[in-house]
């Protein structure tokens, strides 16, 4: 079983969701070859080409791949897929935008955000809110995957994989990156975080946030999050929303200040270590699931 597995990275660096992502791709069996698709996206591929496990890397640089596109990427993985019996992406924003293309392409059904791998054609992920797991066996010939990368480890940087280049497919040409804008923070991402600390709505205000938990982010080298009350309340920024609505997220110390009702926001990540405090009352639920208090 050989599978190809899709790089998350900015052109520049590759992303800690792709050495997550490649775990689960090596559970699967067989060699696992990434493709980076990208524009001047050399370093990329090397950062790859280092990882563990990691048996060949792909190169598609051209234009066409520069902003991750979901009409192009799709058509240069389907153009390779024949050589593989699954492809794997981070369930990331950009892997979700192109995998569900990928599938209808290759007319199979997608497995989505899978949190354990039992068998190459069996996984676990979660239902309801995560208040279950669904065992899913695939019986199509070829897998499309996404994953959950909060819950696997990252693969180290112990391989040195052979790098080749191959050439871009015709462009579709149905749609054209036009901007973004993206917000600009010398915090650590989210996601990819080792600390985080969120603030939910008993912060009160915008003010409290820049008072309280942003300092003591700034002490700790720690992200700052922040439940959906407290962004639907215009106390903090939409991309600093954790939680089953906001971004999932797998800290070792995730500090949790004013969340109350946080059975929700915990399905944002598996919380490896936890220190949970409510603004009002010491009674918020954060504490029951705390390792730190």
């Amino acid at each position: 079983m050989t599978t190809l597995l899709i790089a998350e990275h900015d052109n520049k660096s590759l992303k800690d969701a792709t050495a997550k992502a490649l775990t689960a791709a090596t559970a699967l069996g067989g060699d696992v070859h990434v493709l980076v698709a990208g524009k001047d996206c050399g370093a990329v591929a090397q950062a790859a080409a280092k990882l563990k496990g990691v048996a060949k890397v792909l190169v598609a640089d051209a234009a066409p791949y520069e902003h991750m596109l979901a009409e192009p990427v799709a058509a240069l993985i389907v153009s390779l897929a024949q050589q593989y019996d699954a492809i794997v992406a981070p369930a990331t924003t950009t892997g979700k935008n192109f995998m569900p293309r990928v599938a209808a392409l290759l007319d199979v059904m997608q497995i989505s955000d899978i949190v354990k791998v039992i068998a190459p054609d069996t996984f676990e992920r979660l239902i309801y809110a995560g208040n279950a797991v669904q065992t899913v066996k695939s019986k199509d010939a070829k897998k499309v995957i996404t994953v959950r990368t909060s819950t696997f480890q990252a693969a180290p940087e112990e391989g040195a994989a052979p790098v080749e280049t191959i050439g871009a497919v015709a462009d579709p040409a149905v749609s054209s990156f036009v901007g973004e804008e993206l917000s600009k923070s010398e915090r650590p991402e989210l996601t990819s975080a080792r600390i985080i600390i969120s603030g939910g709505r008993a912060m009160q205000s915008r003010d409290n946030f820049t008072k309280y938990i942003e300092p003591v982010a700034d002490k700790l080298g720690a992200a700052v999050g922040a439940s959906r009350a407290a962004v639907d309340a215009g106390y903090a920024p939409n991309d600093w929303q954790v939680g089953q609505t906001g971004k999932v997220v797998a800290p070792e110390l995730y500090i949790a200040v004013g969340i109350s009702g946080c059975r929700l926001w915990a399905r944002g990540g598996p919380l490896q270590g936890l220190a949970g405090t409510h603004g009002r009352t010491g009674q918020g639920e954060g504490l029951t699931l705390a390792s730190y208090r």
